[in-house]
């Protein structure tokens, strides 16, 4: 028997319902105090004209960012541009070398549903591994962890530098 199927190693997508309101999840994503409540170890947002956002501050298209994870040492920084920002419902950025990252939250019966896509992910053999798996991996842990907060439970992160190789970080 022949097997036809052609995976598509440029892109995926991760849903996952959350008991809270569209808005209050689309908050979460758009500001440097609100991703590190659930996200980042440390969000810092730069205006289109190279200022720095406040804290709390919402992004905006155009804005550039540098995010540091916990359990990730400082030299671990990402780069990108925020691409999309509605300040309702739906936002992208460029996610460094590995691709454009969209999330679009919406209801779906009683809840609310993220929705997440990450496409335009390179296919040589270390892309697949480091962005198509391990990005897929992390995403899926951080949505779980937005979950968790979001519905009154716990922060799952890692944020002890030592414990390295772990799923939360």
């Amino acid at each position: 028997m022949e097997n036809n199927f052609t995976y598509d190693w440029t892109q995926f997508v991760i849903r996952i319902p959350v008991n809270a309101p569209v808005q209050v999840i689309y908050d979460a994503w758009t500001s440097q105090n609100k991703l590190e409540n659930w996200f980042l170890r440390n969000a810092v947002f730069t205006s289109a004209n190279a200022q720095l956002r406040n804290t709390n501050e919402p992004i905006q298209v155009g804005d550039t960012y540098q995010w540091q994870w916990f359990g990730w040492s400082d030299d671990v920084t990402e780069k990108g541009e925020i691409l999309e920002a509605n300040g309702k419902n739906q936002m992208s950025f460029v996610f460094g070398k590995a691709g454009i990252v969209s999330v679009i939250i919406y209801p779906e019966g009683d809840q609310s549903i993220v929705e997440l896509s990450q496409k335009d992910i390179p296919t040589d053999e270390k892309s697949r591994v480091n962005f198509h798996l391990g990005c897929s991996n992390g995403w899926t842990f951080y949505l779980a962890n937005l979950k968790s907060l979001l519905e009154g439970g716990l922060d799952l992160r890692n944020k002890n530098e030592d414990l390295k190789g772990v799923l939360n970080s």
